[in-house]
């Protein structure tokens, strides 16, 4: 079976390594264009095309797939597909829209469905959290369960029949940074199964009910401390990388990265005031009476602390109110 990959980040890197590690002929990837990374802002290359390379295999790093509005560059890589031949398109987290053009360019590999020429990973039980952050909006909202649905794709969002489907409980601790790594794993071991037996997954409409993972944005990030206690410790643990939660200390930006709701008694006060800071956390009065406890924590040009250490370094006392 003749491969052309589509992925960008470390999600879609699992499952990249899994095709190479089965022996699968990969004849192309593609991913987006180098990004500026670090305090250097240095361009550095996707974790899919650093896959790619190490494993020798063409990489093609287009701004755009529309014919239209990429020129020459779009042109050629186009036709480099075409050339190909590939028997299907594997797709995880790419994040440039695919054309129909391109997806109508693989053979196919079932006679039964030929229209089944391009599989996607999906990071989310379709047909919950369609889009850009299924994984972070899931621990967002709160959900118990994360898994992954390997679709068929098509020009929708996230729209096409389902081929298999797979759901892993979301523990306490988990961040958007380490269920991504559960969720992308699981998708590529969900992938080599898939691909030892293609015909034992027909495709199945999605039921009706969808969400969607719209896209994370820093604006987002500032803590709201009248939201309820569960709502605040989700969210620092969905935005965990990225894009991180602030609150101000003072004059003082602070950023939170972890935190959980303390299970005693409630409070009469007022959201956002500190209730105690020690060794376990920054525990502060949420909206809804109940309390916030932070537990990792940064300061400006700091490093990501526990709060034992944040709080020999920054002090932060009780009944101060934070914003």
């Amino acid at each position: 079976m003749k491969l052309v990959f589509a992925g960008t980040p470390e999600f879609a890197a699992y499952a990249l390594e899994k095709l190479v590690e089965d022996g699968h002929e990969i004849s192309l990837v593609l991913t987006q264009p180098d990004r500026p990374s670090g305090r250097g802002r240095k361009l550095k290359g996707s974790a899919v095309k650093e896959t790619a390379l190490k494993a020798g295999i063409p990489v093609e790093t287009p701004l755009t797939l529309r014919r239209n509005k990429g020129g020459e560059e779009t042109e050629a890589v186009l036709q480099k597909i075409k050339d190909i031949q590939p028997d299907l398109l594997i797709v995880a987290a790419y994040g440039l829209i695919l054309p129909q053009e391109v997806l109508d360019i693989p053979k196919g590999i079932l006679t039964n469905y030929p229209n089944l020429k391009a599989v996607n990973i999906h990071g989310s039980l379709l047909p919950q959290w369609r889009g850009a952050a299924p994984i972070a909006r899931g621990l967002e909202h709160g959900d118990k369960e994360a898994g992954v649905t390997l679709m068929q794709m098509d020009a929708g969002l996230d729209t096409g029949p389902m081929l298999y489907k797979k759901a892993i409980e979301i523990s306490s601790s988990d961040t958007a940074l380490s269920l991504t790594e559960k969720v992308g794993r699981l998708g590529a071991e969900m992938l080599s199964e898939y691909l030892k037996a293609p015909e034992q997954y027909s495709p199945v409409e999605q039921p009706e009910g969808a969400t969607y993972a719209h896209k994370l944005e820093k604006s987002e990030g500032v803590i709201d401390w009248n939201q309820s206690a569960l709502s605040i410790a989700n969210k620092i643990k969905a935005f965990n990388p990225y894009p991180g939660t602030t609150f101000n200390h003072g004059e003082t930006v602070l950023k939170a990265w972890f935190a959980s709701v303390d299970k005693g008694e409630k409070t009469t006060k007022s959201a956002g005031t500190v209730i105690k800071a020690d060794a376990k956390g920054v525990c502060v009065a949420a909206g809804d009476g109940a309390i916030v406890c932070l537990e990792e924590l940064q300061r400006p040009g700091g490093k990501k602390l526990k709060a034992r250490e944040f709080l020999a370094g920054h002090s932060i006392k009780e009944n101060e109110v934070l914003k």
